[in-house]
């Protein structure tokens, strides 16, 4: 009885043997929960303090956009740059760069009048960097774990994820309420400056064959080889539309305010709730290994996934919002567990900065274009009809790609050992 729970429970909590197996993994995966934990609480302040400054919706949504542009500007070119050089070395970059758009944010927080114009060009720099960061992190991890054990390692980094997704928010709504924005930005800094430690702990990290010569010819083949493969289009094209239509985290701060009657606290709860979803799902991802049909499992998270946004959308209290963002969450991290697992063993390692690069254009400007469409639907109409809408037309989106491209939909482990064009 004992020797079967046991099994069962090796079955269903989340993998960790490439944190055992992997002395560069463990470092990377330090790094990245500071990181994350970072990142999160400015999701939290800089929504918040524009909404403050300005009662605005539609430029809380706007934000999505200031951060979108220099996100895909430098992805262009970023890919390409993580597979010409040492990934450790543009990781220490990367948190140092991170850590002074923090710094810069703190010193804007804590004047008597904080310029919201700067809070949009230092939000901008924040993505741009993230287009350099995010690519040299995944790109990373099939180097330090291998082929066997990626799924495992991906699910890992998931459940890290929806931790930070998780605490990040809901302490910096606390920091917020309790403390002051200035704080809050001010140990996000510090968060950087720490991981900054952790990515020179590494050791080198040298793309296969030396690294391809950053240039033109570069940045051409990694969308030459996405152009001619169907697969990984449809990967990229269903997380677009879910994050488009079915990410309405621009209207927390006036959903949780207004609609639910609540202050910072209730805000930071609702941007926490989706992360503990998807940190629920992920610390039980142990049967993820076992899932042959791995694109079906993808559309039927999305339809999941909009499914229990637009019903966010109609919740009339905190309880039943939070509980709805947590299926959310739930239902995103077994996408994207999925959805990561075919686009890593579809690429190449000397292409995967490229194509890690223009999937981070993907995960990282979907929301914020889903954050101008809420807010500029949400400014029109009102915030819950902004939210249902966008949910309905998540199901429609996902059930439209499945159709389209039914190659993605019937997709299975191990068919990306076929040319899959």
């Amino acid at each position: 009885m004992a020797s079967r729970l046991r099994r069962a429970t090796r079955l269903l909590l989340v993998d960790t043997t490439p944190l055992k197996h992997s002395r560069g993994f463990r470092w990377l995966y330090a790094g990245l929960a500071l990181a994350w934990f970072g990142r999160q609480l400015t999701v939290v302040a800089v929504p918040y303090q524009v909404y403050r400054l300005t009662g605005s919706t539609f430029l809380v949504g706007a934000l999505g956009i200031a951060q979108l542009v220099p996100l895909l500007l430098t992805s262009v070119v970023g890919g390409a740059i993580v597979d010409s050089v040492d990934r450790r070395r543009l990781l220490v970059f990367a948190q140092l760069a991170l850590m002074a758009t923090a710094i810069g944010l703190a010193f804007n927080a804590s004047l008597d009048d904080p310029a919201v114009w700067a809070i949009f060009i230092l939000s901008g720099l924040n993505a741009g960097i993230s287009a350099i960061d995010s690519p040299a992190r995944s790109a990373s991890v099939p180097a330090l774990v291998g082929r066997e054990l990626l799924p495992s390692a991906l699910a890992l980094t998931q459940t890290l994820g929806n931790i930070a997704k998780t605490v990040g928010p809901a302490i910096g709504g606390l920091l917020i309420a309790q403390t002051s924005l200035t704080l809050t930005f001010a140990v996000e800094a510090a968060a950087f400056g720490l991981g900054t430690f952790f990515m020179f702990r590494i050791g080198s990290l040298e793309p296969e064959g030396g690294g391809q010569r950053f240039g033109w010819d570069s940045i051409k083949e990694g969308y030459r080889f996405l152009r001619e493969r169907r697969i990984l289009q449809a990967n990229f094209a269903i997380d677009l539309n879910a994050m488009i239509f079915g990410m309405p985290q621009a209207l927390f701060p006036a959903i949780g305010e207004t609609v639910l009657g609540g202050d910072a606290t209730t805000v930071g709860l609702l941007y926490a709730a989706p992360g503990a979803g998807a940190l629920l799902a992920a610390v039980t991802s142990g049967w993820v290994g076992r899932i042959r049909q791995q694109g079906r499992a993808v559309v039927i998270a999305v339809i999941v996934w909009g499914a229990a946004i637009a019903g966010f959308g109609l919740a009339g209290s905190v309880g039943v919002a939070v509980v709805l963002l947590a299926i959310a969450g739930g239902a995103d991290v077994v996408s994207a567990v999925f959805r990561n697992t075919i686009l890593q063993l579809a690429v190449p390692d000397r292409l995967r900065g490229r194509l890690g690069s223009i999937h981070i254009a993907v995960v990282s400007g979907g929301p914020r274009v889903g954050d101008f469409e809420a807010g500029a639907v949400a400014s029109v109409t009102t915030p819950q009809i902004s939210v249902v809408s966008g949910g309905l037309a998540c199901i429609l989106g996902a059930i439209f790609i499945s159709r389209r491209m039914p190659e993605f939909s019937s997709y299975r482990a191990g068919d990306e050992a076929v040319d899959a064009r």
